[in-house]
């Protein structure tokens, strides 16, 4: 691995370990996961963060080609300082303990308009999976439904914009595999820990970590702007 994929690579896995955890993307797993079969879960939450890591990144790559390398330079340093301070923002405001119970309540209310009195019990699960086909089962409303509220979840988030900076800045390839390891990490810790470790997580430490690292970001792209 080059000096450029490693530095995309390690940049990549620390922002998106630090922006995923405590997201609502991760209590919606965490949750999702406490009603469905966690493999289907898991499936579709970690594909759809997948998807949106590898477009990102090739929103990134192709900045520099169709705006001057320069500008996304000032314009990933800005992002970076940004992303910082609105962490630091959501570290100190209140609120903290809400986003869990928030998220529950609007996937509640996904599955009464969906029409979802599917409580099934555990041994009826078990006894359908048994009887799907693999092709059945990729195609499960469960795991098309993960897909959906993780990607939508995602799009437009701070840490999809961040991604598009990072890979502009960064080698893309290096920047594609942090942040699906770090996708990986996040998704499969909210999967098999549940709600149980989502209300443990320090949402407070978490943001502050990661404002700091947005901002130590920041300060690393105007060295290097200063040096070039």
């Amino acid at each position: 691995m080059t000096h450029s994929v490693l530095q995309g690579f390690t940049k990549s896995l620390a922002m998106t370990v630090l922006s995923e955890i405590g997201d609502k993307t991760f209590f919606a797993a965490a949750i999702l996961a406490m009603r469905y079969p966690r493999r289907l879960v898991l499936a579709g939450c970690l594909s759809a963060l997948i998807v949106m890591t590898i477009l990102s990144a090739l929103l990134g790559w192709a900045a520099p080609n169709l705006i001057p390398r320069k500008l996304t330079h000032h314009v990933t340093t800005l992002l970076f300082f940004a992303f910082g301070l609105w962490s630091l923002w959501d570290a100190f405001k209140d609120g903290e303990a809400e986003d869990l119970a928030e998220i529950e309540a609007e996937l509640d209310a996904n599955m009464k308009t969906n029409g979802a009195s599917k409580d099934r019990s555990k041994g009826d699960d078990d006894t359908k999976k048994n009887r799907r086909s693999f092709l059945t089962q990729f195609f499960s409303p469960i795991l098309l439904k993960a897909f959906s509220i993780t990607f939508f979840g995602e799009w437009g988030d701070k840490s999809q914009l961040a991604t598009i900076g990072l890979a502009a800045d960064e080698n893309p390839f290096g920047v594609v595999l942090g942040g699906i390891l770090g996708q990986a990490l996040c998704t499969t810790a909210a999967v098999i820990g549940g709600k149980s470790l989502a209300k443990q997580i320090s949402e407070r430490l978490i943001a502050l970590s990661g404002g700091v690292l947005f901002i130590i970001f920041g300060i690393q792209s105007v060295l290097s702007a200063v040096e070039s």
